[in-house]
């Protein structure tokens, strides 16, 4: 009993201070970017030794790929359309229903990347490099977004199950190149620019592009 109680206490241990070297990876990568993070100063700012980082990850750049995968996920989690209430498939028009859900998915999705944004502010400074040796963090990072740009294609397969299988994609690719976009305006805005309310926005924009798409058919 008292070696397992050990090894329970070795995991929670080794879990929580794998918590603090991420929290602190994303306070630093957040001030310096990803060129600006170092081990040091993430030993530093979580108050372990360098050793208890490189027992965990490998070196810096499996470290922010780390951190690039636990904040998408806290985003994924968002990229959900709610449930449909028996009340409001009577009451509403399928097409204002899905603008509803719509919205509520956008709404949803804003506040996880306020909540979570390190997986895109990190993820896009790595996707617009080019280096001869790829960085895991990149790849990390290129891999979340193709599951994302799934999660949005089955998404609006559900919105409007009529579209066609290749228009889905290519609204896809552009709702998340809008939604980059936005969120790169609040970045560079801070509070005077609503997150939000743009969000809002792109799901109205959005709703109108899928009437368009599908009378076109």
């Amino acid at each position: 009993m008292a070696s397992e109680r050990s090894a329970r206490q070795r995991r929670a241990n080794g879990e929580e201070s794998r918590r603090r070297i991420l929290d602190a990876t994303v306070e630093i990568a957040g001030e310096r970017g990803y060129e600006g993070t170092s081990i040091k100063l993430v030993s530093a700012r979580a108050g372990l030794p360098a050793s208890s980082i490189y027992w965990h990850f490998k070196d810096k750049d499996e470290l922010i790929a780390a951190v690039i995968e636990r904040s998408f996920g806290a985003w994924l989690e968002a990229m959900t359309l709610p449930e449909v209430e028996p009340a409001a498939v009577e009451a509403l028009e399928p097409v204002e229903l899905a603008r509803r859900r719509a919205r509520t998915l956008a709404a949803q999705m804003a506040k996880a990347l306020l909540d979570s944004p390190d997986f895109l502010r990190l993820g896009l400074m790595l996707a617009l490099e080019r280096r001869p040796e790829e960085p895991s963090a990149r790849t990390m990072f290129l891999q979340v977004r193709h599951v994302a740009h799934e999660r949005v294609v089955h998404a609006i397969g559900e919105l409007a199950p009529d579209l066609a299988p290749t228009t889905a994609r290519r609204l896809a690719t552009y709702a998340l190149a809008a939604a980059d976009g936005l969120f790169i305006a609040h970045e560079i805005g801070g509070d005077d620019v609503d997150l939000l309310d743009l969000f809002d926005m792109h799901a109205h924009a959005l709703s109108d592009t899928v009437a368009r798409l599908r009378e076109a058919q």
